[in-house]
């Protein structure tokens, strides 16, 4: 099975792109689409389960307004019984206090404020009833009445209490498939790139392959075919091999696609990237020794061979110096050359872009 180095630029753009926004629901590509697709069941479970929520509060609020009320009475008449007999027993008291006679000025003055307080206490109990009463309840009288109007709101506006209670979690599914939406391209471009994938790891493991090769560069590299400096450089896929070193990008495009001449030339593109990526490597071979066994006739050639892989359409026309394929052409046109390289020095160049990658 073909060695394999990193992770896709797609996969990994898109996921950046969705932990910026602070999505991490997704682990692969599959996750995203899978809930693409069922997007719009997932809304509709979210207002399903709130729709059950709302009927499950409206019913046990049914069951709970007549309890209130009822322990509200009980707990009024108890409160009413318990006044009622404080102040019997504080008039008792002072019928009693009253019936003491003594001639002691002393102990006439202490009964004197005695029954003077117990009517204090009466007076008080009888003015305040009806607050005592109410106050004792105010609690159970608070809970019916926020139960009361709850209920009343979920019996004549059902539909906009479901709405509101899946307002939170049916923006949060909006927002996500907005943020999606935004990066489509990336999806698009990550199944194009998986496909190659899984078809190269195919090949045997004298082959080596590199994902997502991207590269900036301190001092720009002048290309004087296209008279432009190249600051960066970014190609899906390097496959290194016993027949050379083969660049691929992939391209997940629409007929309407390739038809789009807005769209950036693929070909211009790999092009560029090649330009960029010989002279990068060619300066890294010279200044390693013994890298790649000597011919005695002198410096073996590294061939680099520029391959566009459709996985949708693919345009009918040729292209100087860039191979059009499809997946299902790609391990042929691989197989199609003759080994130049062994295993070791495969592993010497593949060793050089890894570093060159992560410098």
């Amino acid at each position: 099975m073909c060695r394999t180095y990193n992770k896709i630029g797609s996969l990994k753009s898109l996921k950046i792109h969705l932990e910026k926004n602070n999505i991490h629901d997704f682990k692969s590509i599959k996750d995203v689409i899978t809930f693409q697709n069922s997007y719009q069941t997932l809304r509709q479970e979210q207002l399903a389960f709130h729709e059950s929520q709302i009927e499950h509060e409206k019913n046990q609020l049914n069951i709970d307004l007549p309890v209130l009320q009822t322990a509200a009475e009980t707990l009024k008449q108890e409160t009413i019984q318990k006044l009622t007999e404080e102040i019997e027993i504080l008039k008792g008291q002072l019928y009693n206090s009253s019936q003491n006679a003594s001639t002691n000025l002393f102990h006439k003055l202490k009964i004197a404020f005695r029954n003077w307080n117990y009517k204090i206490q009466i007076k008080n109990l009888e003015q305040n009833f009806e607050t005592n009463v109410k106050m004792a309840i105010s609690p159970l009288l608070e809970e019916y009445n926020l139960k009361s109007h709850r209920f009343d709101y979920l019996s004549t506006r059902f539909d906009d209490a479901v709405t509101k209670s899946a307002f939170h979690s049916i923006s949060e599914l909006d927002r996500k498939k907005t943020i999606i939406e935004e990066k489509k391209s990336y999806i698009y471009g990550a199944l194009g790139e998986q496909k190659v994938v899984k078809t190269l790891e195919a090949l045997s493991d004298d082959y080596f392959l590199i994902n997502d090769f991207d590269v900036s560069f301190y001092t720009a590299i002048y290309n004087s075919q296209e008279d432009e400096y190249i600051k960066s450089i970014q190609i899906d896929h390097i496959l290194i091999g016993p027949p050379g070193i083969f660049l691929i990008e992939t391209k997940n495009w629409s007929e309407k696609s390739l038809e789009n001449v807005n769209l950036r030339s693929p070909v211009e593109q790999i092009k560029r990237n090649s330009y960029a990526f010989f002279q990068i490597l060619n300066n890294k071979v010279k200044r390693k020794r013994n890298l790649l066994d000597r011919h005695h006739w002198g410096d073996k050639k590294i061939p680099i061979k520029n391959v566009i892989v459709f996985t949708n359409s693919k345009p009918k026309e040729e292209f100087q110096y860039v191979k059009i394929l499809t997946v299902n052409e790609l391990i042929g046109y691989v197989n199609y050359f003759k080994p130049i390289f062994s295993y070791e020095e495969i592993n010497s160049i593949a060793e050089i872009i890894i570093q060159v990658n992560e410098a």
